[in-house]
């Protein structure tokens, strides 16, 4: 593609400042875009320039409930025409939880093409058991089965160990990544305060029992949340909820092509670039 070309002519010139950028396939510095209800042409402006940088891409809440007749199938096929994981948004299958639909829901998904789901608690009440009977059937259908820790604004409160133990089973059980609640604000909820600061403290914690950062994908939607983590955890740190129009921004974070990690490199002696 010219557009694989463009982008090796420009590094037989310049070399990413921030070095060790994995490439597509990967299993760590997944970049998940939430689609809030993107046209068809959005999704595939938004595609072909950025298709090299994202993983996965999430319609978020219910929103592939409300698509006029053939877009919803539409949309998920261009995605896989790019190789690019699609699923609906975690709240969705809460109400199918909710409604003792689980089975339903899963087959409705298989059938439009989804191949990955979001398993959730954010919002509804869902038992640690029939948690588990949701992630072993998706897994059992062959879905890449994220599954979500952490509660929305109006959720009673977690403790850090609560989530890390809730994460770890979720993995033990067959849940591909766990993600980390950052809902599309970014503020007051999960580990984030509210004015959008990661808990240091907390997260410490939470890395006492997770000790490989790659198995979460952390909700990140502001920047300064994605500065954090990728200088906390380097370039090929797990994103979420990145808006459509910021993916490249954030790729430009991740290798050190804008000013705010690029520092990172200009501030080191030792850096190999």
């Amino acid at each position: 593609m010219s557009g694989q070309e463009s982008t090796s002519s420009w590094r037989d010139i310049i070399a990413f400042p921030l070095g060790g950028r994995q490439t597509k396939p990967r299993d760590c510095g997944l970049t998940m875009v939430i689609d809030k209800g993107m046209g068809i042409g959005e999704t595939r402006d938004l595609l072909q320039i950025n298709y090299e940088h994202i993983d996965f891409i999430k319609l978020g809440f219910g929103t592939p409930a409300l698509y006029a007749a053939g877009t919803l199938e539409e949309k998920i096929q261009l995605a896989r025409s790019y190789d690019i994981e699609i699923y609906p948004g975690g709240t969705f299958m809460e109400v199918a939880i909710m409604q003792n639909k689980i089975r339903e829901f899963l087959s409705k998904c298989k059938s439009l093409g989804f191949t990955a789901v979001e398993i959730s608690d954010g919002t509804v009440f869902i038992s640690q058991e029939v948690r588990e009977q949701a992630i072993i059937m998706a897994a059992e259908m062959d879905f890449r089965v994220l599954t979500e820790v952490g509660k929305k604004n109006n959720g009673p409160e977690l403790s850090v160990h609560a989530l890390a133990a809730q994460a770890m089973r979720d993995l033990e059980i067959g849940s591909y990544k766990v993600i980390m609640e950052g809902r599309e604000c970014g503020m007051n909820v999960g580990l984030y305060d509210q004015n959008g600061q990661m808990a240091g403290k907390d997260l410490e914690i939470l890395l006492e029992h997770i000790d490989d950062p790659a198995l979460i994908i952390w909700e990140a939607p502001l920047k300064n949340q994605q500065q954090y983590l990728i200088e906390k955890f380097g370039p090929n740190v797990n994103l979420g909820n990145i808006q459509p129009q910021e993916v490249l921004a954030v790729e430009a974070l991740r290798v050190g092509l804008r000013a705010d990690t690029l520092q990172i490199v200009t501030s080191s002696k030792d850096i190999d670039v």
